[in-house]
């Protein structure tokens, strides 16, 4: 209904153009998130820097992407509805989730075959990158609406950013005096 609503259609006429709320859940993500994600893959294959830098880069778009309150909304439904659309959870898992861990597994192989990150557990690690992107946007659509001092999702990020990359330094064996 409040699809329609903003729309400025009738609800009949929404199903004209969609089969369901799945496939309109599904076009949603379509539009609102996976040109990001291609976006991102894009920035990866472009990018002659460190991974440090990259990742930097790949947060100040997380964050941009966030900041939406539309789009960060999208986490938090696919969470409370996993077990009730289990194909619409498979279906944001492959387009959304696992490109996202493939996206953050090259930044930190990258990384580590530079020598600018220590070796660690790849699936682990992805995790942590992503977790505090999706903390934010699940902070924003629930806790945070409550809060009296709204969290700054950029100052976030970046702090957590700054703490990751410190985290994933390759250390450097101290020399024998």
């Amino acid at each position: 209904d409040e699809v329609a609503r903003r729309a400025g259609v009738s609800k009949g006429t929404l199903y004209l153009y969609f089969e369901g709320k799945e496939a309109l859940f599904e076009a949603v993500v379509r539009s609102a998130i996976v040109p990001r994600i291609a976006d991102a893959e894009t920035m990866l294959e472009r990018h002659d820097g460190s991974a440090a830098e990259l990742l930097a880069k790949l947060y100040r778009l997380f964050a941009d992407v966030i900041s939406d309150p539309k789009v960060s909304a999208i986490p938090k439904l696919v969470i409370a509805e996993a077990g009730n659309f289990p194909d619409l959870s498979r279906f944001y898992l492959r387009e959304v989730v696992s490109r996202g861990f493939r996206l953050m597994a090259a930044v930190l192989e990258r990384g580590i075959a530079r020598g600018e990150f220590r070796p660690v557990n790849p699936v682990h690690a992805t995790r942590l990158m992503i977790a505090p992107v999706l903390f934010v946007a699940l902070w924003r659509q629930s806790l945070g609406r409550h809060e009296n001092q709204p969290l700054d999702p950029e100052a976030f990020l970046s702090d957590a950013l700054s703490t990751l990359i410190d985290g994933l330094a390759a250390r450097r064996p101290r020399p024998v005096e």
